[in-house]
């Protein structure tokens, strides 16, 4: 994979993300799930927690507004990991923040959900 331009406008680097909606769950606007991304030359990688999440990462890729993630968390259920894949689009707001748009899915279940985070200023 090419070198990625550190001023394109989708760079993820150091940027923070709170979940506004899930077709998996209800969202608990007081304390949504959290993101936070590092990328270097379109590879990225990152943590998250919050609501039901108390420990999650991810890995992937990025190609220009395209991310393609794997990710796995331990909810506060007490239940196994949770792990699964996501492609993710990102977009601008007239703000200039980022929304991520993304479909995923859980390992074992072939049901899509769509999520979207928002970008934390």
């Amino acid at each position: 994979m090419p070198p990625v331009d550190k001023t394109n406008v989708f760079n993820l680097d150091g940027r923070r993300f709170a979940m506004v909606s899930s077709t998996a769950s209800r969202v608990d606007p007081d304390a949504p799930t959290r993101f936070a991304y590092t990328e270097a030359d379109g590879v990225i990688w990152g943590s998250y927690e919050g609501d039901t999440v108390v420990h999650g990462r991810f890995v992937g890729v990025r190609d220009g507004a395209d991310v393609e993630l794997s990710y796995v968390h331990l909810t506060t259920r007490g239940t196994a990991p949770v792990a699964g894949r996501s492609s993710n689009r990102i977009e601008l707001l007239p703000d200039g923040r980022m929304r991520l748009v993304e479909e995923f899915r859980f390992d074992g279940d072939d049901t899509p959900q769509v999520s979207v985070c928002e970008e934390i200023v």
